[in-house]
């Protein structure tokens, strides 16, 4: 505003949030942008708004992951059958860095653009059931996905986990520190957590980005059923509108058999893909019979003008970590 000093004074660039207040909406300072990181990770207890669900988050952890990007052709592309029963590139994959982080629960009732707002789901670990719990505002971001900002708020995330997960430590930067109980809960739950591979294919400018994670096994009728959960990011890189309107799955179990799932939409929703909302993000579970196999298929998309087009999901395998794992124990210490 006018009160600001000299003119040729560059204001720091503030990060506000909007407060809810019954006459409108007042936006409150809640931190400092500062400047991404082209080079290097963030730090456990580093701030960020995320770039496309706009939520305000921290990092707990970094994970490395390989990323296999099916729009980046490699150098040598050998044709290779692979089971689809297609030729396909040899994509190679890349390290990526990705962090496990708790997002703000002021914003979750906002992040529409997302089918649910994010929880790692695990299995139960009590024998006689075969319940998922899940644990929500728990997310995975890719680095570049991250806008760091700074707060002198000692409590700047409100999250349940937030305060059994870090604390303040006004001599490091950034001043959040992580708590024996974070390091004892991703020692424990490591298997879970770990996210190790991202498929990435782009289809008349829709990007589909898939990360698979292995939950566990369970045994039921004398055989064993392994189950993953899938996250599935789905983003418009044009202008034009476009809506999902169907999925259509082949799901390949090591035991031999191939399962086709068709259905309308995704987890019940038929979203919308704009130049506004470019990005919608979901979750879901596959169980298989076989301690691995694979899925591919595509997402039938709409145009303004009724005319359809198929946008296919980058194959990805379901791999169950090999040596034999507890189950997750979850929150209790």
């Amino acid at each position: 505003g006018p009160e600001a000093g000299s003119a040729s004074a560059h204001p720091p660039n503030y990060l506000s949030a909007p407060r809810n207040r019954p006459e409108g909406k007042v936006l409150e300072t809640v931190g400092v942008f500062e400047a991404p990181k082209q080079h290097g990770k963030y730090e456990t207890g580093q701030l960020f708004l995320h770039s496309v669900f706009g939520y305000r988050g921290i990092v707990l952890f970094p994970w490395q992951a390989r990323l296999y990007d099916r729009d980046v052709a490699s150098p040598v592309t050998e044709k290779s059958e692979n089971a689809a029963g297609h030729g396909s590139k040899e994509v190679k994959g890349k390290t990526h860095t990705y962090y496990q982080v708790l997002i703000d629960a002021r914003d979750c009732p906002h992040i529409s653009q997302r089918s649910q707002t994010e929880a790692v789901t695990f299995l139960a670990n009590h024998d006689d059931s075969r319940a998922l719990y899940a644990i929500p505002g728990l997310d995975y971001v890719s680095h570049e996905d991250i806008l760091p900002y700074s707060s002198t708020d000692q409590v700047p995330i409100q999250h349940e986990l937030f305060e059994r997960f870090l604390m303040y430590d006004q001599t490091k930067v950034p001043p959040f520190v992580a708590r024996d109980t974070l390091c004892a809960w991703q020692e424990k739950n490591h298997p879970w957590l770990e996210l190790s591979d991202v498929h990435r294919e782009t289809t008349e400018n829709i990007r589909v980005t898939v990360i698979p994670f292995y939950m566990g096994m369970r045994e039921a009728q004398n055989s064993h059923v392994y189950w993953w959960r899938y996250c599935i990011r789905l983003e418009n890189l044009d202008s034009e509108v476009v809506q999902l309107r169907e999925r259509h799955w082949r799901i390949f179990s090591l035991s031999g058999t191939l399962e086709t799932v068709r259905g309308r939409g995704v987890v019940g929703r038929e979203p919308v893909l704009s130049k506004e909302q470019p990005a919608f993000q979901y979750s879901s579970h596959v169980s298989l019979q076989a301690s691995s196999g694979h899925m591919w298929g595509t997402f039938r998309f709409e145009r303004p003008d009724g005319s359809h087009f198929d946008v296919r999901i980058p194959p990805f395998s379901l791999e169950s970590n090999k040596d034999e794992k507890t189950p997750p124990s979850g929150l209790h210490w």
